[in-house]
């Protein structure tokens, strides 16, 4: 099983549809698949230390895709900023890591639009 992490907390898993695409961390950017009619795109985080997928997030998004966009794997609660920032809509973790990383954690860092360099620069 896994947890959902949005901007307002922990989720089941609620993707019900049949058009979902798996990109690996280690594709191209060059080479993405045609991503059209896809309704969940799910870009895996093998490690926490492998930000590859932060790339292709923001590639996947400036090619147009506007749907739901999900870091599958080791993404950790001081990593949620940056995958929101890149273009995650949200970010799907084990069980375990869950527990290990409760919600509250991750809650922390959901204001991630008001939580950036630029923020505090215009302040």
């Amino acid at each position: 099983m896994s947890v959902i992490v949005r901007d307002d907390g922990f989720h089941a898993e609620d993707y019900a549809g049949d058009r979902s695409v798996e990109i690996a961390s280690d594709t191209l950017p060059e080479a993405l698949p045609d991503l059209t009619g896809a309704d969940l795109v799910r870009v895996a985080f093998p490690a926490f230390s492998d930000g590859r997928g932060f790339t292709l997030a923001r590639h996947i998004r400036a090619a147009g895709y506007s749907g739901r966009l999900r870091a599958a794997g080791h993404v950790i609660a001081d990593q949620y900023a940056m995958a929101r920032r890149s273009g995650f809509d949200e970010v799907e973790i084990s069980n375990d890591l869950a527990s290990r990383q409760p919600a509250d954690q991750w809650l922390y860092r959901a204001d991630w639009r008001a939580h950036d360099y630029r923020a505090r620069l215009r302040a």
